[in-house]
């Protein structure tokens, strides 16, 4: 246990010109903007400025929602993650990267590179992907199962990560007088046979700054659970009230110690999408301009999508039909299905309320106050069992993200809750984590030949 004060993590998710659904048609957004490696170099470099731990690009592998109203797809995230780390220093890179619709050695060879290329800033999403459609753009009709991509999805990592351990640290001798440039009794074959995946190895990147790049992991249902309590090291979860996220916080902490794990070594860092103001009336004022902008029936497909139910007949001012599927029916996420509707029905909103209610977040806690409000906030989960830190999702940007910077980050330095520097220089140091130990083959096999 360290002596250290415990101090709260930040990851800023950058999502296109903001969270919100409307953002783009914020007076201040400019939307074209978003095809342009400067505006995420910018978004980085403020997100930096702040101390925050890490960035964060999430990614889907078809064309979603109604791209007339919004888009919802851009760069590939390593690609651009690559370019953000050449004009950056210390913040952490994190990108989703799926399980389904790719391979382990394509993917251990990306991560391998992104953090040489970082100098050890690299970070893992894991995701099984959610979206039925994404399954027709790579030789599928149909998504596989639920727990078969989680199964899929374990096998996956433990590829990856042999494939990262393959090369031992001092693999590389560059020994200009033996002619020698590799000890090969310290590279090692991976050899790999299971139910999805047959991988020989070892990879053709040497082992990085980091290891193994940091493992997040955002699903929230059982399997998503189990699997965050087996391998994740930082989890990105949506929980709508301080009970919520205290349980989810000590159930996923057990989870972990049941695997075997220190449950100090998985931060949970629920998302909050704020919208600030200098007072609280003015920031509900902000709150509800960008609530106007919003187009229903993009957020009646989101909705729609959300509780597997096609909502477009159904009425604003109604609520949410009687007759939902089972849970164990929707095979998509899980976890956010669950949330929306427990909310919608807590809550006792009609559709159009709950339109309103998810346009900043899609179900992540949104909250309209001052800078202070906002840090007390986040002081009481973080200090009452309910975060480790925060997945700080700003409605539009850069505005949002300038504001919370410039007006919550230093509160929360003042309260001795937040770093006022660096004190390392990779994402495993900011997290406070240990760089892995290699897992060393106890037969040194020669690979030279061939």
């Amino acid at each position: 246990m360290s002596d250290q004060p415990r101090h709260l993590h930040l990851n800023a998710f950058l999502m296109h010109v903001g969270h919100h659904e409307a953002a783009w048609r914020h007076p201040t957004s400019e939307p074209e903007r978003d095809g342009s490696v400067d505006h995420y170099i910018r978004l980085a470099q403020l997100a930096e400025r702040g101390k925050f731990d890490s960035i964060f690009l999430a990614d889907g592998l078809a064309l979603w929602n109604n791209v007339r109203y919004n888009f919802s797809g851009r760069f590939e995230p390593l690609t651009l993650l690559s370019a953000i780390a050449v004009a950056t220093s210390r913040i952490g890179l994190i990108a989703t990267v799926s399980t389904t619709y790719n391979e382990p050695f394509h993917v251990a060879r990306k991560f391998a590179s992104l953090d040489h290329i970082s100098g050890g800033r690299a970070g893992w999403n894991i995701v099984t992907s959610a979206q039925e459609n994404e399954a027709r753009n790579f030789n599928a009709q149909a998504h596989l199962e639920h727990h078969r991509r989680y199964r899929r999805a374990a096998e996956f990592v433990d590829v990856a990560l042999a494939l990262w351990d393959s090369w031992q640290d001092d693999a590389l001798v560059y020994d200009k007088r033996s002619g020698v440039y590799a000890d090969t009794a310290r590279i090692h074959p991976v050899n790999h046979t299971g139910q999805y995946f047959s991988v020989a190895g070892p990879l053709n990147v040497p082992r990085t700054p980091q290891g193994h790049p940091l493992l997040v992991q955002a699903g929230s249902s059982e399997d998503g659970k189990e699997f965050a309590a087996r391998y994740a090291e930082a989890v990105f979860t949506a929980q709508q009230t301080l009970a919520d996220g205290q349980e989810f916080y000590s159930d996923l902490k057990q989870r972990a110690a049941r695997h075997g794990r220190s449950p100090e070594r998985i931060k949970i860092l629920p998302g909050i999408a704020s919208v600030l103001g200098s007072t609280e009336k003015e920031a509900k004022q902000r709150e509800a301009e960008l609530n106007s902008l919003i187009v229903p029936e993009y957020g009646l497909g989101q909705l729609s999508t959300m509780v597997g139910v096609d909502l477009s007949d159904h009425p604003l001012d109604g609520p949410l039909p009687a007759e939902l599927p089972n849970v164990d029916d929707i095979n998509g996420n899980k976890s956010r299905f669950t949330l929306v509707v427990e909310l919608a029905r807590r809550e006792n909103l009609t559709i159009g309320q709950l339109l309103t209610r998810l346009a900043a977040g899609r179900g992540h806690r949104v909250f309209a106050g001052t800078p202070e409000q906002v840090a007390d906030q986040l002081e009481q989960w973080f200090t009452n069992g309910a975060a480790d830190g925060f997945n700080v999702m700003p409605p539009y940007l850069p505005g949002a993200l300038e504001d919370f910077v410039d007006h919550v980050v230093p509160i929360l330095q003042r309260r001795g809750l937040f770093r006022t520097e660096y004190t390392g220089t990779t994402l495993r140091d900011h997290y406070g984590l240990d760089r892995p130990a290699g897992r060393i083959d106890a037969v040194s096999t020669d690979i030279a030949a061939g």
